[in-house]
């Protein structure tokens, strides 16, 4: 049982580092991971999305319409995201289906942001 906690407790910092590295790629501070609302702020802004469709997440209460439209919401900010680090369709939907594969790859590739920092505003 000690053995599974600790694997789980690995793969979570794992994952931290990934998205820490990811947001370091993108010029935002990496520790912004770690912080639960402005992470997705953060995430939102790097996939050059308005922050504000967060609120959209709300609407995830309402019966079998809520998960819907977060589902939808998490494709296009990964859609989004994808696009940011110059990754086309095929790394688009492997990060959809199979995602925790290919966010350290995102990580530890070497593709790059492609819009410049000072771009960090989002209308």
């Amino acid at each position: 049982m000690i053995a599974v906690i600790l694997l789980c407790v690995a793969l979570v910092v794992f994952y931290i580092a990934c998205w820490w590295i990811i947001f370091q790629k993108a010029n935002r501070p990496g520790w912004a991971i770690l912080v639960p609302i402005y992470n997705l702020v953060v995430q939102f802004q790097v996939a050059k999305v308005s922050p504000w469709l967060i609120l959209l997440y709300l609407l995830a209460i309402i019966p079998i319409v809520g998960p819907f439209i977060a589902l939808i919401l998490n494709i296009i900010v990964t859609v989004k995201l994808c696009t940011a680090f110059g990754k086309g369709t095929g790394f688009i939907l492997g990060m959809i289906f199979l995602g925790f594969i290919f966010v350290p790859i995102l990580a530890f590739g070497k593709s790059q942001y492609q819009f410049d920092t000072c771009d960090c505003i989002c209308e």
